[in-house]
């Protein structure tokens, strides 16, 4: 099958973002599909260099090329910048894949246009990373936005619950189903035991997209911010955020963009870590979307066992050994308390939930299936 993939690489060029992306295109590749990256948004690409949306997209482009070409997919890419000028592969090459293509996933809003030869590509679908943030985007009935939703015969979400009695957040006569973000397992295993005792994660304090509908980790972690002091030092904070208050309250933290700058470093911060203690957007909470992170996928995959914050998640997956749910700081204690009681344990567990559940053997075949019916 021929599938053209759109993601968000070069909007947001960080090591985490990328990998999102990359799985997905690894994953169908393995499986025998051909496939090429688009990215089409209409906006213009976060430049960490200068610090600033820049209207020249080369850091992005450079960057794209840079994440793809280890992959053998150097070649596989084209980038649409805001002013609509083609950069990797041409607007005639990009046209030329598209005719006989059969599939196209637009992974996170990797493209915000239904230009011609994307809407004649027989199956259309999108994956939503954001679950109750883009259905209460929606039910804002933004003309625009509903009409561009309209266009996909399949949309699929990372929220177990979105679309069931389980959570409240309105799907407006739209059908959401549900898929877990794939991992490619071999691109994460590690036999080397983590080099830092230390429970970390990668996070943006506030996001800069859909903030009239929704909160953000700012207002979630407040509620755990004492943690360090009742547990003793354990963690390390990779943060886009208030890191003066939280070094305040005892989080020892690092930068998210440095620790992010490549695919290649977010997996050495990942593997170097003992295990990933994770807060969750406070709106995934609030309306038990049912999210789970694709980073703590990541952390499971490379055997490191993973305490994070209960959205919904539980009721889907195995919670309580390598993976563990908490909703309240005396939860989230004794979560820590049984990892580092039997840590080999845990960290085996770990590994086995990740080929379990988010394999990308397992979880692209049937998202493709649905995708094509």
């Amino acid at each position: 099958m021929k599938i053209l993939l759109a993601g968000i690489i070069a909007r947001y060029p960080f090591g985490g973002v990328t990998w999102c992306s990359l799985m997905y295109l690894l994953g169908l590749r393995a499986q025998g599909h051909e496939v090429f990256y688009l990215e089409d948004t209409g906006e213009c690409v976060y430049d960490p260099v200068l610090n600033t949306r820049a209207i020249d997209p080369s850091y992005g482009t450079r960057y794209i090329r840079q994440a793809l070409e280890p992959f053998g997919l150097g070649d596989r890419w084209a980038f649409v910048n805001y002013d609509g000028t083609y950069h990797g592969a041409t607007q005639a090459q990009v046209r030329e894949y598209c005719a006989d293509a059969d599939l196209f996933l637009n992974l996170s809003g990797g493209a915000w246009f239904w230009r011609d030869e994307y809407a004649r590509i027989p199956h259309k679908a999108f994956i939503d990373s954001d679950p109750a943030f883009t259905q209460l985007a929606i039910a804002k009935a933004d003309p625009w936005y509903v009409e561009f939703f309209r266009g996909f015969d399949r949309l699929f979400t990372f929220g177990a619950n979105i679309g069931t009695p389980a959570s409240p957040v309105p799907v407006d006569g739209f059908s959401w189903r549900h898929t877990w973000q794939p991992v490619v397992m071999d691109e994460w295993r590690t036999e080397a035991p983590p080099a830092r005792d230390r429970f970390t994660t990668v996070m943006t304090w506030q996001i800069e997209s859909f903030t009239d509908v929704g909160g953000n980790k700012d207002i979630e972690f407040l509620r755990f911010i004492d943690l360090p002091g009742r547990t003793g030092a354990r963690f390390e904070l990779a943060v886009n955020g208030p890191q003066a208050l939280l070094r305040q309250h005892g989080w020892p933290t690092l930068s998210a963009m440095d620790v992010s700058r490549t695919p290649g470093e977010y997996r050495d911060f990942i593997r170097s870590s003992k295990g990933e203690f994770g807060v969750a957007k406070h709106t995934y909470v609030t309306t038990r979307s049912g999210w789970f992170s694709d980073r703590t996928e990541c952390y499971l995959a490379a055997g490191r066992p993973a305490l994070v914050q209960d959205t919904g998640w539980s009721a889907h997956l195995p919670a309580g050994e390598g993976l563990l749910a908490f909703s309240t700081p005396e939860e989230a204690i004794d979560g820590l308390d049984r990892i580092e009681h039997d840590y080999a344990r845990h960290s085996r567990r770990a590994r086995e939930i990740a080929g379990d559940c988010f394999a990308a053997e397992r979880v692209l075949p049937a998202l493709v299936e649905e995708a094509c019916r």
